[in-house]
């Protein structure tokens, strides 16, 4: 397990746990009152770091390493995936993946980044950046969910679309842009979960939903802190003063309305409890599912339409 600084007490203290049972066990000595002693000390000391956690180290665990990505939640909460593949123009993008699944009994389209496990297969995956060719993939399954009347659920976890020469010569800003303009009119519902880093236009292009969720320890921003902190202070090493600035943390975003819920995470992330964290994100899912099933699909597209139109409106008052 990946250690971030602030976790280092803590991971400190469990070993200390760890410690005291291997000696209990081989040399037959009771201590079983000091280990419920330390294990006491650890969930208050879990709770304290984990309820007061700064917007930067939210980031941080939003980028943990072990954090289940998209495959992850598709094999622990859905069942008979069957993965689609390319755009039918370029070439099949990794970085985002997609197809037909069914929680429980409801079928449906699903569409996620995906980041790599290892340095080979985060080169494949491009580090969970999408060209151009992902973005048109993505819609293209969007507008087949539509054809066969399927509801869409999208995962989010991108640093950004991939900046570089070739995808700016394959149209990366078009390809955005189009997915913008078309998921606002898709004649179905659509649900989106922010599971881990949601970053910029890149996260954006398959992030126009009806219900827009972010789990407690993902962030959702126009800017990654350090790019934020390179324009403002140019300075990347103010990354932390960045990402308080940005609002990026899941409890921000419910402040402004930008999203529609918090989905809880198990104490110390999901990449400490995968199947605990799966759990919550399916009950979050289902719920919107069912709740959207209940109304009328016009006044859903209109709905949605006015969401994102309401995004950072501002009210000015002319002073007497």
């Amino acid at each position: 397990m990946n250690v971030l600084d602030f976790e280092k007490p803590i991971v400190e203290l469990e070993r200390k746990i760890e410690e005291l049972r291997t000696f209990t066990s081989s040399k037959k000595v009771d201590l079983s009152s000091e280990v419920k002693k330390l294990e006491e000390k650890l969930d208050k000391l879990k709770k304290d770091i984990y309820a007061n956690l700064s917007s930067w180290q939210r980031v941080q665990i939003a980028r943990h390493p072990q954090r289940p990505y998209t495959y992850d939640y598709i094999q622990m909460i859905m069942a008979d995936f069957i993965e689609l593949h390319g755009d039918r123009a370029f070439a099949d993008d990794l970085a985002i993946v997609g197809g037909l699944a069914k929680l429980d009994n409801r079928k449906l389209m699903i569409i996620g980044h995906q980041k790599g496990r290892d340095t080979k297969d985060n080169i494949q995956r491009n580090f969970g950046c999408a060209h151009p060719e992902g973005y048109r993939k993505a819609i293209r399954l969007m507008e087949l969910a539509e054809k066969f009347n399927l509801p869409i659920l999208t995962l989010i976890d991108t640093p950004g679309a991939y900046p570089g020469l070739g995808a700016e010569e394959r149209g990366q800003a078009e390809a955005i842009a189009y997915n913008l303009r078309r998921m606002v009119s898709l004649k179905v519902p659509i649900v989106v979960i922010v599971i881990g880093e949601g970053g910029s236009g890149g996260a954006l292009g398959i992030s126009i939903g009806d219900k827009i969720c972010v789990m407690e320890n993902a962030y959702y921003s126009v800017i990654s802190p350090e790019g934020c902190a390179a324009i403002l202070w140019k300075d990347s090493a103010k990354a932390p003063l960045a990402a308080e600035t940005l609002k990026l943390t899941a409890k921000d975003l419910l402040e402004q309305k930008i999203i529609d819920e918090v989905i809880p995470e198990p104490l110390g992330g999901a990449h400490r409890d995968p199947e605990g964290a799966a759990q919550l994100l399916k009950n979050t899912i289902v719920k919107f599912f069912k709740e959207l099933d209940t109304k009328n699909i016009e006044k859903v597209i209109q709905s949605r339409y006015e969401k994102f139109r309401d995004i950072g409106h501002i009210q000015s008052s002319q002073s007497q």
